[in-house]
């Protein structure tokens, strides 16, 4: 399992890239609950998504009792439950406070990793949680180390930044699969592709990671019949690109089954063939020709030459990211020692000129060329 390091957290704060979403799972018996949870924490995933039903959250305090410190959480503030423990979304103040308190309580925990003010879709949702005071709850939390980090959900990118400005935020989840970022998904896929790109990219560069939801577009995506491009991904390419985005920590796919888990937990150990999701080139060429999205497609470079990479740092670099500078001057070979043999331009299927490319990015970070 690969982990990665939350820019605004402390040294242990690193969290497994695949994660688990808990929105379905809540049907399911509460022994196989508990079981699924114990099975994905012993197979190295530490990060779960609390957005879920009433009855998740009794067995997954026992699934994690004695080994609290070593998973993360997320908790939104807004989702609520009834009475019969059926999810509900809410923006009453009393309620929220209620539900986290219970939340608490029922997990044996007193604290939570990530406060997440919970699907902020609009300008107006982010003001009425101003205005009627959760905002200001989380903030009264995290100082008394109740909420160890603060976050928000949302689906938009320009509501996305709004928050971001705040300079607060330490994560973001955020819905990311081929089917949104191409505009070829439904109405939560919200944004351009620069948009999309560009928030993912403000991320990367202020240390906001970024935890994702609906990899496999609802299941759509790994359908033929279902999905917007009429070809069927697999839950391997769907969780690669996700994982590949800039800022993205961890990908929590939901399960409802132990089944569902096994399938996730194949992931890990797939070969990088079964990863490689280029063959989304020939449904979106229109949307993304000439644009690197670093699937590594092009691999492997005769100079050693790690091409998504350094196309990433470029990128980032160009945002106005300092740190990406200092990232790409450790790797072990940079964009001067490109032998401009064709290989890659040969390969990549978004038809990007990356031998111009190694030229302006050895230009860039002030890399003699080596031809």
């Amino acid at each position: 399992m690969e982990y990665r390091q939350l820019p605004h957290g402390n040294a242990n704060e690193k969290f497994s890239v695949l994660g688990l979403g808990l929105g379905g799972i809540g049907q399911t018996p509460p022994d196989e609950i508990e079981a699924i949870i114990r099975k994905a924490i012993a197979h190295g995933i530490n990060f779960f998504d609390m957005c879920t039903a009433g009855a998740t959250y009794a067995p997954f305090g026992r699934a994690i009792a004695g080994q609290r410190d070593s998973v993360f959480l997320q908790m939104h503030f807004g989702a609520v439950y009834d009475e019969n423990g059926e999810y509900g979304w809410c923006r009453d103040f009393d309620t929220i406070k209620k539900t986290f308190l219970w939340e608490l309580e029922t997990l044996g925990t007193d604290y939570t990793d990530f406060g997440f003010l919970h699907c902020v879709d609009s300008d107006e949702d982010f003001e009425e949680l101003v205005r009627n005071g959760v905002w200001d709850y989380l903030q009264e939390l995290k100082r008394a180390g109740t909420v160890r980090h603060l976050g928000f959900s949302s689906h938009t990118p320009s509501v996305a930044n709004r928050i971001l400005d705040t300079g607060l935020m330490d994560m973001m989840m955020f819905s990311i699969n081929p089917a949104y970022d191409f505009e070829q998904g439904d109405e939560y896929g919200i944004g351009s592709v620069k948009e999309r790109f560009d928030l993912f990219q403000r991320c990367q560069k202020e240390g906001i990671g970024i935890s994702v939801m609906k990899p496999f577009f609802a299941g759509q995506l790994l359908d033929a019949g279902q999905s917007p491009f009429h070809v069927a991904l697999t839950h391997t390419q769907c969780l690669q690109y996700a994982i590949d985005r800039p800022g993205v920590l961890t990908v929590v796919p939901g399960v409802m089954t132990m089944a569902h888990l096994d399938q996730l937990l194949n992931f890990p150990e797939a070969p990088d063939a079964e990863k490689d999701y280029s063959v989304i080139a020939s449904f979106t060429a229109q949307t993304v020709a000439g644009i690197c999205v670093y699937c590594n497609h092009c691999q492997p470079c005769p100079a050693g030459i790690d091409i998504g990479l350094v196309n990433k740092y470029y990128d980032l670099a160009l945002a106005g990211d300092k740190i990406a500078a200092n990232h790409y001057t450790k790797l072990s070979v940079n964009a001067d020692n490109c032998l401009h043999c064709g290989h890659c331009e040969s390969r990549c299927p978004f038809g990007v000129k990356q031998e111009t490319r190694m030229d302006e990015i050895a230009r860039h970070f002030q890399q003699p060329i080596s031809l």
